[in-house]
């Protein structure tokens, strides 16, 4: 069973069972990562390489999703939400005129195909601590698709 699948099965209580802390974001089929006021819900999570990953900004402020480029394996593409080629630019554009903005209920999603440890910001919330990991592990089977990283 996929992980976005799973986790609406057994909706926002059972999430919160399972991961044994209250706060779950009841991700349900739309979005893995949650973005609250000040904070990444959940701050990390482990995934399959060849796996999307969606955040979505669930509260009333402007976030963005920018990967720390010396944070994330060397083979791997960069990600910021806006497109940015690399953390320099995507805080530049922030700076300079908010882009890169995930607004409420806007979305922002990245396929991650190199395994390894994927480290990542809010840039207007970073002093807050908005900081979030994406681990990614090796997937099972004989391809590199997301179909073939089921969760249960």
């Amino acid at each position: 069973m996929k992980r976005r699948a799973f986790l609406a099965a057994v909706g926002a209580a059972g999430v919160t069972a399972l991961a044994g802390c209250g706060g779950a974001s009841g991700q349900g089929d739309s979005y893995d990562v949650g973005m609250t006021a000040t904070a990444f819900d959940p701050p990390e999570i482990t995934v399959s390489a060849g796996e999307e990953v969606v955040w979505q900004n669930t509260s009333t402020r402007d976030h963005t999703v920018t990967a720390y480029e010396n944070s994330i394996p060397e083979e791997a593409a960069y990600f910021a939400s806006g497109g940015y080629e690399s953390e320099q630019a995507a805080r530049d554009a922030w700076r300079n005129e908010f882009e890169g903005a995930i607004t409420n209920g806007e979305t922002f999603s990245h396929t991650f195909e190199v395994p390894g440890r994927y480290e990542y910001v809010c840039i207007p919330h970073e002093t807050g601590g908005m900081v979030g990991t994406i681990v990614v592990e090796k997937s099972s089977g004989s391809g590199n698709q997301s179909q073939s990283s089921d969760r249960s």
